[in-house]
């Protein structure tokens, strides 16, 4: 097996010429250096320096190993230089996954935004419903929506997201406008894919029954069937935050919203948490929470 045991002040050696200079270099006594040198020879088997009372110098297998080491010891000091750089200037490969919708709306810009701000990372974002291993598949970070199961996965909360009910003025034209939450049962609420809606009623969550002529798992199908007067529906903002603004919906039973769901930065327990990954999760903390 390969040892370094006198590699250093062989180096040192062969480069000053002198045990001495070499000595006051690694800031150790000679006679310490001179100790390592003559293990390294004894373990090479070869003489690496002519000694003299005037000066040292390296023998033809000296010079050889000198090249070989000053090439390992190049790189590992480039390794080191390299390493120094990553902890400033994020940069290398960052793999991360965020769900479908949310992820193309809200996450997806941000990131294009830190990547040019960061242009040296290679950023592989993985948009999917799915829950990816993000140990045996290789991520340093997933966003998640809503309360989180149980997992080995260590949980930062960004910030959260809320929930509209609202409809399109035609429809609540034609329809009048629910005055509290047993009224839905009157009205052809559009439903994803679950038929109950939840509300914070005086601190509680209630789930309120639901039902219509249209259900969809995709909330741009539910968005655009409450746009075109269908029915009411109840979304999170980044679907309907738009259209409330330019008044294309109206929101209703502002008293009972949903309570607030936390979106979430998840990243392996096992992982050191590199200065890349920190600073992305911090970057998208504070851009969520101007949102």
């Amino acid at each position: 097996m390969f040892s370094w045991q006198g590699v250093s002040e062989f180096v040192a050696v062969a480069e000053a010429e002198s045990f001495t200079q070499a000595a006051k270099k690694l800031g150790i006594s000679t006679a310490q250096v001179s100790r390592q040198v003559s293990a390294l020879e004894k373990r090479l088997a070869t003489k690496l320096f002519y000694r003299t009372t005037r000066r040292v110098s390296v023998t033809e297998a000296g010079q050889i190993y000198y090249q070989h080491c000053r090439q390992v010891m190049d790189g590992l000091e480039e390794a080191e230089r390299t390493i120094a750089n990553m902890q400033q200037t994020p940069q290398g490969r960052l793999r991360l996954t965020a769900p479908v919708t949310f992820g193309e709306k809200t996450i997806a810009p941000l990131v294009n935004d830190f990547v040019l701000r960061y242009p040296e990372l290679e950023v592989q974002l993985n948009l999917t419903n799915q829950k990816l291993d993000l140990v045996n598949e290789g991520y340093d970070l997933a966003i998640r929506l809503g309360t989180l199961a149980d997992s080995t996965l260590m949980a930062k909360r960004l910030s959260s997201r809320t929930q509209y009910v609202c409809a399109a003025p035609t429809y609540l034209a034609a329809h009048g406008e629910p005055a509290d939450l047993n009224e839905l049962e009157q009205h052809n609420c559009l439903q994803g894919n679950f038929d109950y809606w939840r509300f914070q009623v005086a601190g509680k969550v209630r789930n309120v029954r639901v039902s219509g002529n249209m259900q969809c798992n995709s909330g741009w199908a539910l968005l655009d069937a409450a746009l075109k007067g269908i029915g009411i529906v109840q979304l999170p903002d980044y679907y309907v935050q738009s259209a409330l603004d330019a008044g294309l919906l109206v929101p209703l039973l502002t008293d009972s919203q949903e309570p607030n769901e936390g979106i979430w930065a998840l990243y392996p327990h096992n992982r050191q948490l590199s200065p890349k990954v920190r600073l992305l999760i911090d970057y998208l903390r504070e851009a969520l929470q101007k949102k």
